[in-house]
């Protein structure tokens, strides 16, 4: 593997040693964070309609994470056992991409991406299959051209021709430690379409599918789409079609993950893990989850930052009493206001 060039991070990159990787792999240590969410930009080609890349795009602040900023997140990644390179943006936009992933890996990270899927060519692929990555997930919010439209500038077929291209590379080179997902956004008024995901999955060799709803509203009009804990009749109706759905990509052998709003959840729990997980946007802020920082150069008062990992140690920012704080807020029922109106607070 190529050794990553990080200049000006000040920290020494030091592999896992032997008797670490024995713990951790043979007798099943566990690392105090499953996942880093990294953003590695916030640029994106799509026009999305229930973004906020969309819906904030005069006052959207576009840019990428710089490889020596990647390099601050260090501390983090050898404590964590995933990390995501995915947030506000594409990912493969980023020229510096498969060196960040190289890194991660150089930390004993699984490392894992969502892309819209535009970029992907024969050679971007064989990058992908050959740098270590064990899933890329391709993001989809219908199964047919007319259910995927609120996904403007992303063609439904390209996608698909994006996965298959992909898929081709994965066999041709027996790429059997990489696993293709879809990303699948269930929107109200297009419920129904995700009954097509098993044969779409199957037809294009998808492993699995993690479906998610609309739990950030960029713009009130958006509400329709959602599911929220109060909406119990709306919430029977989308469990029974997915708990369908859920059977028939079992039948078929493929992997199907959905959590829904309970009316009678607790809200003491998050479906995004913050007490074993963390957000970094792309300008090295720290926050809890991704939608608590959104790039757009507005006055938020759902934004939530702790500290910058360019000017501040990031084990330190973590530990800091107001980070920790917020954690414990949300495990006591009294979350910090930029959560009590969240779904996944209440998702089982």
């Amino acid at each position: 593997m190529k050794k990553p060039s990080i200049t000006g991070s000040g920290i020494e990159f030091r592999e896992p040693g032997f008797w670490e990787t024995v713990r951790e792999v043979f007798l099943g240590a566990r690392r105090p964070f499953d996942c880093i969410q990294v953003e590695v930009t916030s640029r994106c080609p799509g026009r999305c309609t229930y973004c906020p890349h969309t819906t904030l795009k005069d006052r959207w602040q576009a840019r990428d994470m710089d490889i020596t900023t990647f390099g601050r997140i260090w501390p983090l990644m050898r404590k964590s056992g995933r990390v995501h390179l995915q947030g506000w943006g594409e990912p493969l936009l980023n020229p510096a991409f498969f060196e960040m992933a190289a890194l991660a890996r150089k930390a004993g990270c699984q490392v894992s991406s969502t892309t819209c899927g535009l970029r992907m060519d024969p050679e971007l692929a064989l990058r992908i299959v050959e740098s270590g990555i064990d899933i890329v997930a391709f993001s989809l919010a219908g199964t047919d051209a007319a259910s995927n439209a609120s996904r403007c500038g992303v063609d439904f077929e390209r996608v698909c021709d994006a996965v298959s291209v992909l898929q081709n590379v994965r066999r041709d080179r027996t790429g059997v430690h990489l696993e293709i997902h879809f990303a699948y956004l269930m929107l109200a008024s297009r419920i129904g379409a995700v009954r097509g995901l098993p044969l779409l999955m199957e037809r294009l060799g998808v492993h699995a599918a993690v479906i998610s709803t609309l739990d950030y509203l960029p713009d009130p009009g958006l509400a329709a789409e959602a599911f929220q804990p109060h909406e119990a009749e709306k919430l029977a109706g989308a469990a029974a079609i997915l708990g369908e759905t859920a059977a028939e990509a079992r039948r078929r052998g493929l992997g199907f993950h959905y959590e829904l709003p309970s009316p009678g959840g607790a809200g003491t729990t998050c479906r995004e893990n913050i007490s074993r997980s963390l957000f970094i946007a792309a300008d090295g802020a720290v926050s809890p989850c991704v939608y608590v920082n959104v790039p757009a150069a507005v006055v938020d008062p759902r934004r939530r930052v702790f500290g910058n990992v360019r000017e501040q140690d990031p084990l330190a920012i973590w530990e800091s009493e107001g980070f920790r704080r917020f954690r414990e807020r949300l495990a006591c029922g009294d979350p910090d206001h930029s959560c009590r109106a969240c779904p996944k607070r209440f998702m089982k």
